[in-house]
């Protein structure tokens, strides 16, 4: 027989079901934060318990314990009044209630108790106190608990006359109870204070580790002051980290200086090639392989286009006014429209002739294709965001991957690389994404095609 299993209950259903999602929201995203709220929640967790452990069993105990004591004392004057004859006066009961009850005490004639006092909002003296009152004399009374008095006034309705009496607010009430709650708090703040200096000390390698990271995907220099450090786990990831930097930067220089050796012999090859033509005497053989030996040379200048797009290069400051002027001079030249818009600050930081490259190959594209040509820069906090649109044939959607592979040229009306070896859009997302960014290709609005290329900057 199957064993009977409890039905599972998600509580995050119905009203509660966004509650994660909201919760993350307001939360920080930074890790030096997150941590100090896993330091700090618990911590006021801790101590609101034991606060309220506090105020309900130490405070609250006290406080009862002497309240019943004072009000026993007041329970006994009364029992001497009403046992044994007394002065007129009640000089002894005064005199035996200070000297032995320390307590103020005066009898006086039969009058009317005042309107009761004000509640106070927070004040479990008042209540304690008339609750015991109640309790053990059991008659009518009235008591004075509000303010910063040192005293407390209690009025009580005897048979023939009002018992009034001062006691001391510390003899019916724990009033050292804020010297705890100054020592826990004030210990909670000294150890928050030590743990945020050591947390921070902890948080830092890992923040320069992420900017380290940052910077190499924007094409930047290592940081001289980074080196491991902080924990031994940040210390291998750092470690990690520079090793494949090293890696990294040792596969480019191999790649680049391969390409470049290859295109240099090739191009050696070439200009042996065009002697022996010129002594061809066949015109027509000699025309066809001349422009053999020209489709070759495009290729060889499109690997060394592709080797510099890999090479090292620093970053600079980039004004992209001065990059949008030498596009509009181009389009005048070639009597295309085009349109520039730049949204936020046009100074950018990235590497000159590769991000130039970049934006040249992507707006030669849109030339070549498109009559009507659109570049609108947008620099918001720390991401740059450029679209080139165009009004020509467009790429459709399955292919606009396959473009961006090196060598593909599309055999369609839109023919990225006309006259090329179709590396340009390859070299363009290989130099977005050493920039830490990437290319994504969309219809435009002109009717075109549509490159957005989005950076950090």
């Amino acid at each position: 027989m199957p064993r009977w299993r409890p039905p599972k209950v998600n509580i995050w259903r119905g009203p509660l079901r966004h509650l994660p999602r909201r919760l993350s929201r307001l939360l920080p995203k930074g890790l030096y934060p997150r941590s100090l709220i896993i330091i700090i929640a618990p911590m006021v967790l801790l101590q609101s318990v034991v606060a309220f452990v506090f105020m309900e069993r130490h405070w609250q105990t006290v406080t009862q314990r002497l309240s019943t004591a004072v009000v026993r004392d007041i329970a006994a004057i009364i029992d001497v009044i009403d046992t044994y004859p007394q002065d007129a006066d009640f000089a002894q009961v005064v005199r035996i209630a200070r000297e032995r009850l320390d307590l103020n005490v005066a009898v006086l004639p039969l009058e009317a108790l005042p309107a009761p006092a004000p509640k106070p909002f927070f004040n479990i003296l008042d209540g304690i106190l008339s609750e015991e009152i109640t309790k053990q004399i059991a008659r009518p009374f009235w008591i004075d608990t509000v303010g910063n008095s040192k005293l407390v006034e209690i009025r009580i309705l005897l048979d023939h006359n009002m018992l009034r009496v001062f006691a001391r607010r510390n003899s019916a009430y724990a009033s050292n109870t804020h010297i705890f709650l100054i020592w826990m708090v004030g210990t909670s703040l000294v150890l928050l204070t030590i743990a945020i200096l050591f947390l921070r000390n902890q948080i830092r390698p890992i923040q320069k580790l992420a900017e380290a990271a940052e910077g190499f995907g924007r094409g930047q220099p290592m940081p001289p002051d980074f080196r491991p450090r902080g924990a031994s786990e940040v210390r291998r990831a750092s470690l990690a980290f520079i090793q494949m930097r090293d890696r990294i930067e040792r596969q480019i220089e191999q790649r680049t200086a391969m390409l470049a050796g290859v295109s240099h012999d090739l191009r050696t090859i070439l200009t042996r090639f065009r002697l022996q033509l010129a002594l061809v005497g066949n015109e027509e053989d000699q025309r066809e392989l001349n422009a053999d030996v020209d489709e070759m040379q495009r290729m060889l200048e499109g690997y060394l286009a592709f080797a510099k797009g890999e090479g090292e290069e620093d970053v600079a400051e980039i004004d992209l006014e001065a990059v949008f002027a030498r596009f509009a001079s181009e389009a005048k030249l070639k009597e295309k429209k085009l349109e520039t818009d730049i949204v936020g600050d046009p100074r950018i930081v990235a590497r000159p002739d590769a991000f130039a490259r970049l934006l040249g190959n992507l707006v030669a594209n849109a030339m070549r294709h498109g009559d009507h040509v659109s570049v609108i820069a947008k620099h918001e906090g720390r991401w740059l965001t450029i679209t080139v649109e165009d009004d020509g044939p467009g790429i459709a959607a399955e292919q606009r991957e396959e473009v961006f592979k090196p060598f593909v040229r599309l055999d369609t009306a839109r023919n990225i690389d006309a006259g090329g070896t179709g590396l340009g859009l390859s070299i363009a997302r290989d130099i977005a994404r050493s920039h830490g960014g990437d290319i994504l290709l969309s219809d435009s609005e002109l009717g075109g095609l549509r490159a957005m290329v989005r950076i950090p900057a």
